[in-house]
């Protein structure tokens, strides 16, 4: 037992906590160690380097906006979401190689929902459109 080196005389009392702590450490270490980590695979396309870069798109890009009721335009004219697919479709017809594919440049209202952009990414991915950007804003 610890005795203190004031002139009282009695026993010291205050709790040693470094026991404590070394436990603790112990149990932090064993619980982050046997914890998986939660990972979720997502797969993206990452570009290829290459000696020779692709040529240019000669294509005019595709402006694609969606405004804060849903509504979709397409190069400055109204265009419902059912037919989007379908336009989307002959770009990639139009173009063998993926490379010269236009690039679909969608400016979206940030009051826009979530729900279609999520159709219009869509629609441009089962169409084989690969080449998409985002206007900031």
């Amino acid at each position: 037992m610890a005795f203190s080196s004031s002139n009282s005389g009695g026993p010291m009392v205050d709790m040693n906590v470094t026991p404590l702590v070394d436990v603790m450490l112990v149990l932090l270490i064993i619980f982050m160690v046997t914890m998986p980590p939660e990972t979720y695979p997502i797969g993206v396309d990452l570009p290829i380097p290459s000696i020779k870069p692709p040529p240019p798109s000669t294509a005019n890009p595709i402006d694609l906006k969606i405004d804060a009721n849903g509504a979709i335009t397409w190069n400055g004219s109204s265009m419902p979401l059912e037919s989007l697919r379908g336009a989307m479709q002959v770009e990639a017809d139009r173009y063998s190689d993926a490379m010269q594919q236009p690039v679909i440049q969608i400016d979206t209202n940030p009051d826009a929902e979530y729900d279609t952009l999520a159709k219009v990414l869509a629609a441009a991915k089962n169409a084989g459109l690969i080449k998409i950007g985002f206007v900031e804003h």
